[in-house]
């Protein structure tokens, strides 16, 4: 399907606004206070409303992503003279204090992030002069050099000889040739880094060299400076193996690094036979990547509405022959274009964009709120009309007996529909007609997210039983991100629905996934969030959904959960979870207050306590008072996951719609 053009947001409506709301006379009611505040979040959530009635917000992540954009373009000689200054504004406007660049704007620079959006600066003409780019410099030397690259930085930079393609670690293209039953297959890797991956192994197979706007591509000394020793590139990504045996004995970890000297001694020997079996099956693996990738590439260009497998996409498929000018490319580079924003905060690219997840959500907000008329129809119909009942995509490899029925995340994404958007939708149909269990679009997004049930009684993103984790001990992994598994709070939302939809057959499925939510609560009482940051999100998840299925305050379970959540609410009434809470335990709940992550504390606590008690009130007069004079709420923090521990999103609408659902469950709540 084609995107059709959508205007954009105005800036001055969506971004952050400072003024306060109306000040509340002195004796009204919290209940009161709380109803004015959903209304003009409800008037917000319609000035922002897109003409055809659905919502979607700019989906923020960190400088890699658009400078991973210029790498693309210079590497296909694509002009970015006309999008240089907005660029450069864009980059210098995220830059840390020390100099830096990181994954989030409430986390530490790192040298990954700064190192890749410098070069970006480079390559559009910024001088190493520069005052801002010496700050940079100086952050990086500082903290190790380039030596402490990532392995994507690794890849970036090896496209254009800054980096030795040796000291990249290596996957073979054959692996695209190994049958789904086999041990190793790109299936057995998450449906993300499947379709990063897939454009991969052409690259390392062809390993590019592209020039830089010198006109130069090998011995460049462009980044020099940026080495501790740049006489000593070729550095190893993957400890020795008698390092790894000593700290983790024979493990997953041991076995792929004592296999890797094997990966790369099979890639010599077939470049030195030359014209021999080994090359005829690495010409065959090569080719089927390529088919591979031209199948799932969507009617607009797009592959799985994200950027990553996008970009690798056009660079795999460049590289591989094809000229920017080619039918396919082409689409594709229209594409990505969709994702580009250009404001007064400069010219930057989404790393996805979230249509209809910010539509589902933002009509649960009004619904709770009690804001139903018939534009919300409207909104339902839009989302009606990009349900995938194509029967293909990835997940039948796992789940071949499934019969298609759930939503993507994004516009156009056919392949991959995700079992937590289903879910949302499920929840938002029935609360909008309860009825709606009998429809035939209902009646099938619960069958396929059914369908979708992992064996431990969970519930995962994309795929069935995409679980084994070990793959994130691959020296490629250092996101330790190429599995799929079960996260308490997709199966959270998954329960959520199913207890809405209350219907008979599905007990059985119900029970499984209430199993696997006790055998995954943690000590201190809560759920891991995978999807929303982190400990706060995962554990209202979970007991929005516990309530729904009927699991009472007095079971363990929920009144240790809810215990926890008292325990972490902030002295100010608010709730926040910092990102450090990912890889640091003695952070779970604790952060500066957020209006996303109050509000999902709020739930979690009203599915079980009255809206009297004390810790409700304190939540709820916190957002009031925190309201902006547009109706919304400020937050600069990032709430949102990617991958934990190495990328993080900033979703400008959970700010919003969170909060007015959980203003609107407090007003039901406070009349019963």
């Amino acid at each position: 399907m084609l995107l059709e053009s959508v205007p954009p947001v105005p800036p001055t409506i969506l971004h952050r606004d400072r003024h306060a709301p109306p000040p509340a006379a002195p004796d009204e009611a919290l209940e009161d206070r709380a109803r004015a505040a959903a209304l003009r979040a409800r008037d917000f959530a319609y000035r922002i409303r897109k003409a055809d009635g659905h919502w979607c917000a700019e989906l923020e992540s960190n400088t890699t992503v658009t400078a991973e954009y210029v790498f693309m373009r210079q590497a296909l000689g694509l002009e970015l003279r006309t999008r240089r200054d907005g660029l450069v504004r864009y980059f210098f406007g995220q830059q840390k204090a020390d100099g830096s660049w990181g994954l989030a704007t409430n986390l530490a620079g790192d040298v990954s992030s700064t190192a890749e959006t410098y070069l970006a600066l480079r390559i559009l003409g910024v001088s190493v002069d520069d005052p801002r780019m010496k700050d940079a410099e100086r952050f990086v030397l500082v903290h190790g050099g380039l030596e402490k690259m990532r392995v994507f930085t690794r890849i970036n930079l090896a496209i254009f000889g800054l980096f030795p393609w040796e000291a990249v670690p290596t996957m073979l293209p054959e692996l695209i040739l190994c049958p789904p039953s086999s041990p190793a297959n790109i299936y057995a890797l998450s449906s993300w880094a499947r379709g990063t991956m897939v454009p991969l192994l052409v690259l390392f197979h062809l390993k590019p060299l592209y020039a830089l706007p010198n006109g130069r591509s090998l011995e460049n000394d462009w980044l020099d400076h940026l080495w501790l020793d740049p006489e000593k590139k070729r550095i190893p990504y993957s400890e020795p193996l008698m390092s790894v045996l000593r700290a983790t004995g024979a493990s997953w970890k041991a076995f792929f690094t004592a296999t890797d000297p094997l990966l790369r001694g099979y890639e010599a020997l077939r470049e030195q036979l030359g014209r021999t079996p080994l090359a005829a099956l690495r010409e065959r693996a090569v080719r089927r990547c390529e088919e591979w990738i031209l199948e799932r590439q969507e009617e607009g260009g797009d592959w799985a509405g994200i950027f990553p497998p996008m970009v690798n996409g056009v660079l795999a498929l460049h590289a591989n022959g094809r000229k920017p000018d080619d039918r396919r490319l082409a689409l594709a580079l229209e594409a990505i274009e969709r994702f580009t924003v250009d404001d007064e905060q400069g010219f930057r690219v989404e790393p996805c964009q979230s249509p209809v997840w910010d539509t589902i959500l933002m009509m649960v907000g009004l619904i709770d709120a009690g804001f139903v008329d018939e534009r919300l129809a409207i909104a339902r119909a839009w989302i009606t009309k990009l349900q995938v009942l194509c029967d293909r995509g990835d997940w039948k490899v796992s789940n071949p007996e499934g019969r298609p029925g759930g939503w993507s995340f994004e516009y156009c994404n056919t392949w991959y529909p995700d079992v937590d958007d289903t879910a949302a939708i499920v929840t938002g149909f029935l609360k909008h007609d309860p009825a709606s269990g009998s429809t035939e679009e209902v009646r099938r997004a619960v069958e396929w997210m059914v369908s979708m049930q992992n064996d431990d009684g969970g519930w995962a993103a994309f795929d069935k039983n995409n679980d084994k984790i070990f793959l994130n001990d691959l020296p490629f992994s250092d996101m330790a991100s190429l599995s799929d598994p079960s996260t308490p709070d997709i199966a959270g939302r998954v329960l959520e629905a199913l207890g809405l939809l209350d219907d008979e057959r599905y007990r059985d499925v119900c029970a499984r996934g209430i199993a696997y939510l006790r055998a995954t609560q943690e000590p201190e009482g809560s759920w891991f969030g995978r999807w929303g940051v982190n400990y706060v999100y995962g554990t209202s998840n979970v007991l929005c959904a516990l309530s729904r299925q009927r699991i009472g305050g007095g079971d363990p379970m929920t009144a240790r959960a809810v215990a926890w959540l008292r325990s972490v609410q902030n002295a100010d009434g608010g709730w926040g979870e910092c990102l450090e809470s990912y890889g640091n335990r003695a952070l779970m709940g604790k952060g500066r207050s957020t209006a996303s992550q109050t509000a999902w504390a709020l739930m979690g606590l009203l599915a079980y306590v009255p809206a009297q008690d004390p810790a409700i009130e304190r939540g709820i007069a916190w957002l009031v008072a925190t309201q902006n004079a547009a109706g919304s709420w400020n937050e600069e923090e990032f709430t949102g996951t990617g991958f934990p521990n190495h990328f993080y999103l900033r979703y400008n609408l959970y700010r919003h719609y969170f909060p007015l659902m959980a203003l609107g469950r407090y007003s039901a709540a406070a009349q019963r």
